[in-house]
């Protein structure tokens, strides 16, 4: 399908760190956008001022560039509907609400906040649903002026129609129905003049032509006061769709508590964008089949609503180290190259020190063996700088009385060698085993100790050829003398 008129928008508030919910709402209406050629739309919903967090937009805006979602209208951008901050658009809700007020399907409400608050305390003792009990709205023509005049603060509320059926059809849930009478009057516009989410959601989703509202699971208790706003101002509903809840693997909503929750922290700890992309793609859809690789321009050409599951999706973080790893292995050795460069340098070691061929040697000895860039040094730090302490297992393991006298005239042997390649030296280990009277492990053992200070890793002369000769025999002669 190809359509002009889809439109969908990703309208985050900016209170702090982009969600890993967050991300996949937004990913979701980026790639619905992208297959079918809609427009992909970015909204600053910051009418919440209390949780306001200054540069939260910016870093917003970043974290979705590097993720790869690039919006089509939205802050900085620009487009044929803006402003795209709510907070300038004030006077477009204030002409709204007029409008639902003049029509009598809403209403000023002067109650303090103790009144409520105590309203409230009362419901729950008799074991009432909270909701407004429309004490303002039985208010009489004169008491209504009076308090204008008077210039007591208010809010606008909207007035619920009683004894209906709200209906709405859903995408993913498929027919949904509430009972007006467990909606409260909510707020529409608060006393300080900002519109609450619902109202400043519905009319900037009207004004903006968008087609399908993708989001949570937890908005589908609050699309009820909007289907009523959309009828209220006799408008046309858009199409809903409500994402499955991201659980943890108790099957506990997904929460800082139990772990990260924010883009920045995967993005910190070294996920490639490639493979967090992808796992958050499978929360909650999944292809039709058994793949589950996908690089971002395969999910736009794959990617239905249709296809998203009820269900609630867990987050699994072993799954997504293992897409990591796969992703990772996808990269060329370039692209790889210039992460390491970039990883080392964050590490405070100078990526100059290395010869890109030296380093592209590391590439294709630890490619297969990490599931991270940071594993280069995490996992192999002797190819970066010498050992400075050995595995004290693999001494009591493997270190031998005589190893000490094994390696010295292994490394006389190394040293004359003339530009000694791989093979060369497995054949000169193998001539110096065979001169001891000894098994080549006897000697394999202590020289990979010897030149990584462990007891595993790639194979053994692939480190010692990456290292070279010098290298090797300098850190052979060091642990003949450290080791003891």
């Amino acid at each position: 399908m190809i359509s002009d008129s889809v439109r969908v928008r990703f309208a985050p508030s900016p209170t702090g760190f982009l969600h890993v919910g967050g991300l996949r709402t937004a990913l979701f209406n980026f790639l619905f956008a992208r297959n079918t050629g809609g427009r992909f739309i970015l909204r600053i919903e910051d009418t919440d001022r209390a949780r306001y967090v200054e540069g939260a937009v910016e870093n917003l805006i970043n974290t979705l560039h590097w993720a790869g979602l690039y919006y089509d209208e939205g802050p900085l951008v620009g487009g044929d509907f803006g402003p795209y901050v709510q907070s300038e658009r004030i006077g477009i809700y204030k002409q709204h609400v007029d409008l639902l007020l003049e029509k009598g399907t809403a209403y000023r409400c002067f109650c303090t906040p103790d009144r409520l608050e105590a309203m409230r305390k009362e419901q729950e003792k008799n074991k009432l649903q909270p909701k407004y009990d429309r004490t303002c709205l039985r208010l009489s023509a004169k008491e209504l002026a009076d308090n204008i005049s008077a210039g007591k603060p208010f809010v606008v509320r909207m007035k619920v129609p009683d004894d209906i059926s709200v209906k709405f059809s859903d995408i993913i849930r498929g027919d949904v129905e509430f009972l007006s009478e467990r909606v409260d009057d909510q707020v529409l516009l608060k006393s300080d003049g900002f519109p609450t989410y619902h109202l400043a959601n519905v009319v900037d989703d009207h004004l903006m032509k968008i087609s399908h509202v993708i989001r949570g699971e937890e908005w589908l208790s609050s699309t009820p006061k909007h289907v009523l706003l959309y009828k209220a101002f006799g408008w046309e509903l858009p199409e809903f769709a409500h994402l499955p809840l991201l659980l943890n693997p108790d099957r506990s909503k997904l929460s800082k508590r139990q772990g990260d929750v924010a883009v920045e922290d995967y993005r910190d700890k070294g996920y490639l964008k490639e493979a967090l992309v992808n796992f958050v793609a499978l929360l909650g859809w999944n292809p039709g089949d058994e793949r589950e690789i996908f690089s971002l321009a395969e999910l736009e050409k794959e990617f239905s609503l249709e296809k998203v599951n009820k269900s609630g999706a867990v987050f699994n973080v072993e799954k997504l180290n293992w897409l990591n790893f796969q992703h990772l292995r996808r990269q060329t050795d370039g692209e790889v190259l210039s992460m390491l460069k970039a990883h080392l340098s964050k590490m405070s070691i100078d990526p100059s020190k290395f010869p890109d061929r030296y380093l592209l040697e590391v590439i294709t000895a630890m490619r297969e063996r990490v599931s991270f860039v940071k594993g280069f040094t995490e996992k192999s730090p002797y190819f970066f700088s010498p050992p400075e302490e050995y595995d004290p297992a693999v001494i009591n393991k493997r270190w031998k009385p005589q190893s000490a006298e094994y390696l010295g005239e292994l490394s006389e042997a190394f040293s004359k060698m003339s530009d000694p390649q791989k093979g060369d030296y497995e054949d000169a280990l193998h001539r110096t085993a065979e001169s001891l009277k000894v098994g080549n492990g006897e000697l394999i053992h202590p020289l990979r100790l010897a030149v990584s200070g462990m007891g595993e890793g790639p194979g053994l002369f692939d480190i010692v050829s990456i290292i070279g000769k010098e290298e090797t025999i300098r850190r052979i002669n060091s642990a003949i003398e450290r080791i003891k």
